[in-house]
């Protein structure tokens, strides 16, 4: 099952206490101060990984605590340090704070770890409190508490293109004829209830990925229909798609509203590299298709290629069109 948001808590470790102690020697009636610090309380550490693909675990366990320090010892021995907890997640996962909304860390990269939730400093034992006027202390530092978290763990894939279009407009069957993903189709709106992630093989060895957005309708960007639900997932996209069905009624009115979502999510979104595609070309005419393939759509006057991933027509332009404008993300 895919899951891309969770709302776990956080308690780090508690530092443990200094020590209070002598040294106890024969023939020493008065021996000094010898007691260790306490050990600090131990990490809660969260590292990405590229095989992860869902934040499913944190929907059973939302609670995580890592281990306190031990208390200092005699003879000047230092308490062991509590174990740090390491919480794997899947690469591209956004941590928040719970009240703020804030971004704390953005593990985007392969084994990318981050410190959520310190472990408290271990308490000074009685040694450290040692004065020419007071030589035999008996008090010492109590450990600190751990810090505390409530967070928020976003998911956002990582790809670089987008599919972006309204429900039943072509994606899921587009990416299933691309890549090896195997979304699940069917006539009817929402089918898509989560992205999809794809592997194209471009040519002899190379490749590129894609994400296959679930449907946008118009207000998505209020969380209407899917919202904000699968909207982040086109933030770390290079490159955006647009698809528009063929037998759309008005292709115009439907590339506004499609644009309009993703500029009102976040400007930085139209800033991407956009393309236009139009889909299920098998269902329309040789005069239907020469009309659509000369309009031009946005401020950019992006010229719309059209394809049919049933017949395959316009599939392999199609490709060429998506790897050379992510070839421009590189320069």
């Amino acid at each position: 099952m895919f899951i891309d948001y969770a709302v776990i808590e956080l308690t780090a470790g508690k530092g443990g206490d200094g020590a209070v102690a002598f040294r106890r020697e024969k023939f020493v009636p008065k021996g000094g101060p010898v007691g260790g610090n306490g050990g600090r309380g131990g990490n809660i550490i969260f590292e990405a990984h590229h095989n992860l693909n869902t934040l499913l675990d944190f929907r059973y366990k939302r609670i995580y605590k890592a281990n306190n320090g031990e208390m200092g010892g005699g003879s000047l021995k230092d308490g062991r340090g509590g174990k740090d907890v390491v919480i794997k997640v899947p690469l591209g996962t956004v941590i928040k704070d719970y009240e703020s909304k804030e971004i704390l860390f953005d593990l985007d990269e392969n084994k990318r770890s981050a410190v959520v939730v310190k472990g408290g400093k271990g308490g000074k034992g009685n040694s450290n409190f040692a004065t020419p006027t007071n030589q035999t202390p008996r008090f010492a530092e109590k450990g600190k508490p751990g810090e505390y978290k409530k967070v928020i763990l976003e998911l956002k894939l990582i790809a670089d293109v987008g599919l972006v279009g309204f429900p039943n407009s072509g994606k899921s069957t587009l990416i299933s004829t691309i890549t090896e993903a195997r979304p699940k189709i069917a006539d009817y709106p929402f089918t898509t209830l989560k992205p999809n992630l794809g592997i194209v093989r471009y040519k002899d060895y190379q490749s590129f990925t894609v994400a296959d957005i679930p449907g946008i309708i118009e207000g998505a960007h209020e969380g209407k229909g899917l919202g904000h639900q699968f909207l982040r997932h086109i933030e770390r996209t290079k490159i955006i798609l647009f698809l528009i069905d063929i037998t759309s009624e008005d292709y115009e009115s439907d590339f506004e509203t499609l644009f309009n979502e993703l500029k009102s999510y976040s400007t930085k979104l139209i800033e991407k590299n956009m393309l236009v595609a139009f889909s299920k070309s098998d269902l329309a005419d040789d005069e239907k298709i020469n009309e659509v393939s000369k309009l031009k759509f946005g401020e950019q006057d992006i010229t719309p290629l059209v394809f049919s991933s049933v017949t395959k027509s316009g599939l392999k332009e199609l490709l060429n069109l998506m790897w050379d404008s992510f070839q421009e993300t590189k320069k």
